[in-house]
């Protein structure tokens, strides 16, 4: 479990690494402020008692992802590989099937440092943030939270569908939301039945909606989108910026995200590591 000085300390060297980098990391605040300690998933090298380089471990089912950042005056001495070749080892005692390594698409000093991994592009993610757009809400969907033994299980059936988990991962990442974000989890209900889910981070003044799926064989029935302008109009009547993210090759999501009012302002790329 990481203390709140490890967390101010990491915000600290963020703020100095995007300053001069002029990008964004995405170091998954929601997830570091909510370690439980079962793995080594933080790695943190010090000199002279100065936080200077950081990486941090994100699983979802077998994936996992890494995301570091190296002081500007303390690079190019191995500190980002050490970190890194770590972050991998730990990786693979979790058995994990996939390694993503995640770096702004603008940074440079990421693409040179790529260029010296065994890895491949794998994908690009928009961040995307919602411009106040009129929205309508249909009173037929229902956004409720998420309680009973019927919606875990819908809620992991929804993640083998949409997010591709397998089903023990889908049980063990529920779980693990379940028992250590404070996130609020809602099940969007049509008819009186499930048609999908999402979930609300809201943290540091920001809402962040995640994990949001709709069962397959009810898309393109307009009910993402409706559920989506009604969570977007819940968030806003609280003052918050409104955020989310989505892969660039999920063009069906874009087009939703977009007609809902979101607008694009920073990616990441992914990069599959290759051993």
């Amino acid at each position: 479990m990481l203390t709140k000085k490890h967390l101010v300390e990491i915000k600290a060297l963020q703020k100095v690494c995007e300053q001069e980098g002029g990008f964004q990391l995405k170091l998954n605040f929601d997830m570091l402020e909510n370690r439980v300690g079962n793995y080594k998933e933080d790695f943190f090298h010090y000199e002279d008692g100065k936080l200077v380089g950081f990486l941090g471990s994100y699983g979802f089912g077998d994936k996992v992802e890494l995301c570091g950042m190296v002081h500007p005056d303390y690079r190019r001495k191995g500190i980002f590989s050490s970190l890194l070749k770590m972050g991998i080892e730990e990786a693979k005692k979790r058995n994990s099937r996939t390694i993503l390594l995640n770096a702004p698409t603008v940074s440079q000093t990421a693409k040179e440092l790529v260029n010296t991994i065994p890895c491949t592009f794998s994908f690009a993610e928009y961040q995307m943030k919602w411009q106040e757009t009129e929205l309508s809400v249909d009173p037929a969907v229902i956004l409720r939270s998420s309680f009973s033994k019927e919606d875990r299980e819908a809620e992991i059936k929804l993640d083998v569908l949409c997010f591709e988990f397998k089903e023990n991962e889908a049980k063990g990442f529920e779980q693990m939301i379940e028992e250590n974000s404070s996130d609020q989890k809602l099940i969007i209900e049509v008819d009186g039945k499930t048609a999908g889910k999402m979930r609300v981070s809201e943290s540091n003044g920001e809402a962040w909606i995640y994990g949001f799926a709709v069962f397959p064989e009810l898309q393109g029935k307009g009910i993402g989108r409706k559920a989506l302008s009604k969570v977007v109009k819940m968030e806003h009547q609280k003052g918050l910026p409104i955020f989310l993210e989505v892969e660039a090759k999920n063009a069906h999501a874009l087009k939703l995200y977009e007609s809902c009012g979101f607008r694009s302002y920073h990616s990441q790329d992914y990069y599959l590591y290759l051993d």
